[in-house]
């Protein structure tokens, strides 16, 4: 069931939501060669205590982190580790907060670098990033009262596919407030017709997601700790995700500057 927010409660996310929006900015500059993903953590935890919120994250059935930080292959759910970020490594950070009882939920990858060079794979690399920043602003863009989830999730296709990657069909963006995964579902490709997705009305807060690979979008655990899930084809993976809220005239970012 979905669960419209009041203008209250967007306001009160929006608010949040500028908060985990500056934790991140904060944190994508200080994801740098030589630091170790763990005091990403350490910064995140300490970050989200200090803007008056709790981690989201750690509200989801035996995750212990405030943090999700994925590198180059790995997709979504990478544990913080003493691993030592490398240069061009690709970085993503996925966070979400609770404030004042509600949650936003943010995610962007960067590469790590020192300087940049007119090298072949930094510019394969660089393009593989502005695809899919670019996904998310026409997902965005198309997500507003009257339009439906298909919407999101063919434009977020169309985009992906157009720049020969591909979408990650097994993992989804969603609905979220009250709880930090909420319907709607919102699937990274269009999987049945438009009109039989959810309308998208008024008050409805989502997290959208663009989960894509530079290869192919299958995905599989390539280790024993239960959460991390990386492509099968250990191509490169990014996220990039915005909390949104739909209103009756525009739709607001809600992690945003």
């Amino acid at each position: 069931m979905i669960f419209p927010k009041s203008p209250d409660e967007i306001a009160v996310m929006k608010v949040g939501g500028k908060k985990l929006w500056n934790i991140l900015q904060t944190l994508l500059e200080e994801a740098v060669v030589g630091i170790p993903l763990e005091r990403l953590e350490q910064n995140t935890r300490l970050a989200i205590r200090n803007a008056g919120g709790t981690p989201s994250f750690m509200t989801v059935k035996g995750y212990q982190w405030a943090t999700c930080l994925c590198l180059n292959e790995e997709v979504v759910h990478g544990i913080p580790s003493s691993y030592v970020l490398q240069e061009e490594d690709v970085l993503t950070i996925d966070i979400g907060m609770i404030y004042e009882g509600l949650h936003t939920d943010t995610a962007w990858t960067k590469i790590i670098r020192r300087q940049k060079t007119e090298d072949r794979e930094q510019k394969e690399k660089e393009k593989f990033l502005r695809v899919g920043e670019e996904a998310l602003k026409k997902a965005i863009g198309v997500a507003k009262a009257g339009n439906r989830v298909g919407h999101i999730s063919q434009m977020i296709e169309r985009t992906i596919t157009g720049a020969g990657y591909d979408v990650v069909r097994s993992l989804t963006g969603h609905g979220v407030g009250k709880k930090l995964h909420e319907e709607p579902m919102i699937p990274e490709y269009l999987d049945r017709p438009i009109e039989k997705t959810a309308l998208l009305t008024p008050g409805m807060t989502l997290a959208i997601e663009v989960i894509y690979a530079m290869g192919k979008g299958a995905i599989v655990y390539p280790n024993q700790d239960g959460w991390t899930l990386s492509t099968k084809d250990r191509s490169l993976s990014a996220v990039f995700e915005q909390t949104i809220a739909i209103q009756e005239k525009e739709t607001v970012v809600l992690t945003g500057s």
